[in-house]
């Protein structure tokens, strides 16, 4: 009898289809499941039938808030789901999000914010150490 090890779901939404792409192979690859929708709307219908074991939102989407509506409904719905908000917005507009305890932005329902341009190997051990916490 062989043990059937879960493999953990990922919900990746972004509405560039290349870096959705690329990153979904690369998220793949590391042994996770991956369910891509390249809307804001497609993510909020998958997330009414299904709660993946962690969120990857960019931010500006169809909206420019797009991530963070996600990623309130989000933890609405599941208060324990881990959820990563990625974006170049810093790059795009020079505002930072910061996310530590007692900043002024912690009202953002996210566990992790992150910069794209990171490498796909780091993003990884984010979602390892979100998963594992």
């Amino acid at each position: 009898m062989t043990d059937t090890v879960k493999k953990p779901i990922i919900l990746l939404v972004d509405d560039d289809p290349d870096f959705l792409f690329q990153l979904r192979h690369s998220i793949e690859r590391a042994g996770f499941i991956v369910s891509a929708q390249e809307s804001e709307e497609e993510a909020e219908f998958w997330l009414k039938k299904n709660k993946p074991d962690l969120a990857i939102f960019d931010l500006m989407m169809e909206r420019d808030d797009s991530g963070f509506i996600l990623a309130y409904h989000a933890k609405k719905a599941y208060p324990d789901l881990p959820v990563i908000l990625l974006t170049a917005v810093t790059a795009e507009t020079g505002r930072s999000f910061g996310m530590e305890p007692g900043d002024p932005n912690r009202w953002i329902k996210a566990d992790l914010y992150l910069e794209k341009g990171l490498h796909h190997e780091n993003l990884i051990g984010h979602i390892h150490s979100l998963l594992n916490r």
